[in-house]
């Protein structure tokens, strides 16, 4: 079924209200505190977004108005650009573009991950990563060359083709950069359980080392590849880095003709190593990880782990770290001690509790919980990200309150 006149035309009003808020004053000033925020100027204030993909479907059904599969698409692509800024009023970039990238795949140690749902149908949370590398040792031979390559990219023209056909005079597509992404420990808790993989560098040290040796080598491999094939783009602006944050930096360069792996932002993380020592952890992970990482013009660290743990034997030489993941399991004025002054964004995951159980905000909870991290963070540069948020029980009002409390408690607290 082919996009309907009528469709075709509330497409193109969601076109032109995303560019409107695009070139508003409000927004215009948002990009501008970013851009203050990705300098580390003195002045500069907390930023605060809403990571909106986990409860979309708490946001966006009402909202729909077209019913052809193929615009149904478009529309919710246009309407997640833009509820942020209407409903929440946090500090997501609306840009007045529609942005693409020359990406690619990786698929680590070319074994196809096979997931088992909790329902038949694939779309509950619940799921079970099903187990293919039992022992490490019996099985190792089933770890091949990871399996990568880049995107067609006449495919992505093509694409970018059609939107510019349909909205190009008022939103153009366009191809833009992306942060690169590794997640190594991630990639074997896919093929193998947490358990064996800690197990396994007890009873067969030396080949976790080798395991861990030849993926780091295939990420780098993956990498160099985007890279020959001019796949890079800047990543200084309102480009997306892992984490629901964006790019803004002023020490990376822009409108270069080819960029190379220095010249951009790259993302890693270690959630599954929570429970290691930091000794283990710089013995194990962090030599695989530093070897990655050291590619990067600029590093995002981490997810829901606490890095408090990690800092002082091994994070803090990573001398790219531009921005570190402070989540509800970390020790949060430890870190704000290590980050005070430093040119690395405090980057606060607050937990996902405080708006996603129970059909009322706790208004008292959520200022206790913000006031403590406004006081750790005193001298550096703070960021706040919720992520993780399931359901907001369909009221958005809930979630605009609590952005507007956040926005109090940095007001009050924040010398």
């Amino acid at each position: 079924m082919s996009i309907t006149q009528k469709e075709r035309s509330r497409l193109r009003d969601l076109a032109k209200q995303q560019l409107e808020i695009a070139h508003s004053p409000k927004m215009e000033q948002i990009v501008r505190d970013w851009k203050k925020h990705g300098r580390f100027d003195a002045d500069s204030r907390p930023m605060i977004t809403i990571e909106l993909g986990t409860f979309r479907q708490d946001i966006l059904p009402p909202l729909m108005e077209c019913e052809s599969e193929e615009a149904q698409a478009i529309e919710k692509l246009l309407l997640s650009n833009i509820v942020n800024h209407t409903l929440f009023c946090d500090d997501t970039v609306v840009n007045d573009y529609i942005g693409f990238s020359y990406g690619g795949y990786f698929q680590p140690f070319n074994l196809p991950v096979e997931i088992e749902h909790a329902s038949s149908d694939g779309g509950s949370l619940g799921h079970h990563f099903v187990e293919q590398i039992h022992d490490l040792e019996q099985d190792f031979h089933k770890l091949q060359k990871s399996d990568y390559g880049i995107v067609n990219k006449r495919e992505v023209d093509a694409k970018m083709a059609y939107y510019n056909d349909l909205l190009g005079d008022i939103l153009p597509a366009k191809i833009k950069g992306s942060a690169l992404y590794a997640s190594g420990t991630q990639s074997i808790v896919h093929i193998m359980s947490m358990e064996t993989m800690y197990m396994s560098m007890y009873d067969y040290p030396e080949l976790f080392h080798q395991m861990m040796n030849q993926l780091a080598d295939d990420y780098i491999a993956y990498f160099q590849l985007l890279e020959q094939e001019d796949c890079l783009r800047s990543t200084v602006a309102e480009e997306r880095v892992a984490q629901g944050s964006y790019c803004f930096t002023d020490q990376l360069p822009k409108d270069k003709e080819h960029y190379t792996l220095k010249d951009v932002w790259g993302y890693i993380d270690s959630q599954e190593t929570s429970g290691l020592s930091p000794d283990m952890y710089h013995e194990f992970i962090f030599p695989y990880y530093k070897k990655i990482t050291d590619l990067y013009g600029r590093l995002s660290y981490g997810c829901c782990e606490a890095v408090d743990p990690i800092w002082e034997k091994n994070l803090r030489h990573m001398k790219n770290m531009g921005r570190v993941s402070i989540s509800p399991w970390c020790n949060e004025d430890y870190m704000g001690e290590q980050l005070r002054g430093q040119k690395i964004v405090y980057l606060r995951k607050p937990t996902p509790n405080l708006i996603g159980v129970g059909a009322s905000l706790d208004e008292e909870a959520v200022r206790q919980h913000f006031q403590k991290t406004v006081r750790s963070a005193q001298g550096c540069t703070l960021e706040i990200v919720q992520r993780d948020v399931y359901q907001i029980h369909s009221d958005y009002h809930k979630v605009r309150r609590y952005v507007e409390l956040i926005r109090e408690c940095c007001a009050e607290h924040r010398k």
